[in-house]
This record gives structure tokens, C-alpha cells and sequence, in this order.
């Protein structure tokens, strides 16, 4: 025989006000009994993760733009080994006599033959087996867009026909549309989670609405108004969404730091550019927060609009 009627008699005496922990008896639960705060914990966590890894590419990608907003390569094209390095040093002076440039390197002919000699080839001196253009580094005291690049390029090009000007954050663009392209694909994969933990909520409301429907049915001829039964079962879920929430933002910030010091050991700039910052973590602790708030809120409109088909 169902205990409906028994649960409904003893809140008789608790019906006003309906809450607090007489209207928990309502619906008999058992601390972490069932599914719903670990199906919770694995959507947090996978959403701490993919918030972080969106946070570091987007640090990674503004820390890199950044430092190459100035930065201008020049090439001196020349085949003739001797003409080319007078016609580099020519370009660095022409270079530091411009009042935008704040500095510049003129790259030594053996480093550049080194790094490209895994795909160029070297002779057995030390020199590049191919004519290597020389390059100058350099960095403009403001930003290297187009109208700086191109006044720079005609400066050169009147003295130096071989010269050519790039800006060296257009060599990147391609990088920095991946990067852009996977933190789009980090707030699709959190716009998605947050759609399923929706839905598990709602399922899970569902579920113990109509386990207890015939508890519902006698509360609601003692007096009970829907916005009490709904507060009801909101606290069930809201409960479950706490602790869940609580062990996924764990096991995704440890996971998000342990990952974070394997990058930390590459050593390397441009992978300290990504980065979290306080504010990030901030952001990352939040998620939880969010997260109970979206099961609260999910809640109580499943059951609102079961209490109003049941009218």
C-alpha cells in the first residue's frame, strides 16, 4: 500500500507555513541516493575544463597579439652573399633613422642557416646550401598595421629594390584563426553541456514528480498552493546540485592545474601567454554557482508545469 496518504496526514499540522524541513518530508530522499549530484559533478567538471582551456587560448591569443601589434620582419632577397649583408646593414641604418622604429636586430646568417637546416639543408662550413634572405627584426614604437607597413616598404624600397616589409603578426593569422576556431568549439562544448544538465534535471524532476504524484494530489486538496510544492522539490534538486556541483568544480580545477603545470614546464613564452589569471579562476569557480542556479531554475519550471496539467 502506497504511504502517500500517511506522508500528506502528518504535514496537515505543517501546511502553513509549507517549508523548511516538514515539507521536506514531502519526498522521502536519502542523502546522494541516487544518480543525479554525480551526473551533476561530470558536467561541471567537464565544463571547468572546457572554460579553461576557452580562458587560456583566448589569453594565449591576446598575449600574442600584443607583443607582435609593433613587430615588422624585413627580408633582403638578394642571391649575391656580399650584397646581401651590405644591403642588410644599409636597411638597419635607414631603419634606426626613422623616428617609429624602437628598435631592431639584424639576424646573424649562421642562426638563420641553423634553425632552416633541418628542412635546406647545410654545407659542411656551417653555410645554408640555398641563398637565405637576410632578416631584420624590428619593433615599431606603435602599431604595425597596414599604412605603417607600407610607408616603411617604400622607405626601403627606394634604396633597397631587394627589400621586402612584413608584419609579422600576418604571418601568425592563420594560427590565430585555429585558436579562435577552438575557443568557439570550448563555448559550443559549454553551451552543449549546459543543455544536457538541463535536461538530466528535468528528467530527474519528472521522475520524482511522478513518484510522489499521489502525495501531490492530497497536498493540494489540504491547501497546499503549487508555489509550495514547487519549492519542495526544488530543494531536493537544489541539493543535489550543490554537492555535485561542489565535487566537479574539485576534480575539474585539479585536473585544469595539473595540466596547467605540465604546460608551465614546456618553458616556453609563448605557451605562458595562455596562462589563467585570477580572473579566470574566478570565472572558473563560478561555473558551479551557475550551474546550481540552472537546476534550481529547471526545477521549478518542470514542476510548475506538471502541477498546471494536473489542474
Amino acid at each position: 500500500m502506497s504511504d502517500a496518504p500517511v506522508t500528506a496526514h502528518s504535514l496537515i499540522r505543517d501546511l502553513v507555513p509549507f517549508r523548511g524541513r516538514p515539507a521536506a518530508r514531502l519526498i522521502p530522499r536519502r542523502l546522494a541516493s541516487g544518480p543525479m549530484p554525480w551526473v551533476i559533478a561530470i558536467m561541471i567538471a567537464l565544463t571547468v575544463m572546457a572554460a579553461a582551456a576557452g580562458l587560456a587560448l583566448g589569453n594565449l591569443v591576446n598575449r600574442a597579439q600584443a607583443d607582435l601589434s609593433g613587430a615588422l620582419t624585413v627580408q633582403i632577397v638578394e642571391a649575391n652573399a656580399e650584397l646581401r649583408a651590405a644591403q642588410a646593414e644599409q636597411a638597419a641604418a635607414l631603419l634606426k633613422a626613422d623616428p617609429a622604429v624602437a628598435g631592431l636586430r639584424v639576424i646573424p646568417e649562421g642562426e638563420l642557416a641553423e634553425l632552416l637546416a633541418p628542412w635546406i639543408g647545410a654545407t659542411d662550413d656551417g653555410n645554408s646550401a640555398v641563398p637565405i634572405p637576410a632578416l631584420i627584426d624590428v619593433q615599431l614604437s606603435g602599431l604595425a598595421d597596414k599604412a605603417e607597413v607600407a610607408r616603411i616598404n617604400a622607405l626601403l624600397v627606394d634604396a633597397i629594390p631587394t627589400a621586402r616589409v612584413d608584419a609579422q603578426s600576418d604571418w601568425l593569422r592563420p594560427v590565430y584563426d585555429a585558436l579562435a576556431a577552438l575557443r568557439y568549439l570550448a563555448l559550443t562544448l559549454i553551451a552543449l553541456l549546459a543543455f544536457t544538465s538541463a535536461g538530466a534535471v528535468w528528467l530527474a524532476a519528472r521522475s520524482t514528480f511522478t513518484n510522489h504524484r499521489k502525495t501531490v494530489e492530497i497536498v493540494h486538496l489540504l491547501g497546499g498552493t503549487d508555489r509550495q510544492i514547487a519549492q519542495v522539490f526544488q530543494r531536493g534538486i537544489t541539493i543535489d546540485a550543490i554537492m555535485g556541483g561542489a565535487a566537479g568544480l574539485l576534480l575539474g580545477g585539479l585536473a585544469v592545474w595539473l595540466i596547467g603545470r605540465r604546460f608551465a614546464a614546456i618553458d616556453s613564452g609563448m605557451v605562458a601567454g595562455g596562462n589563467l589569471g585570477q580572473g579566470d579562476w574566478l570565472v572558473l569557480v563560478a561555473i558551479p554557482i551557475a550551474g546550481v542556479l540552472l537546476a534550481m531554475l529547471t526545477a521549478r519550471i518542470t514542476v510548475m508545469s506538471a502541477l498546471k496539467r494536473m489542474l
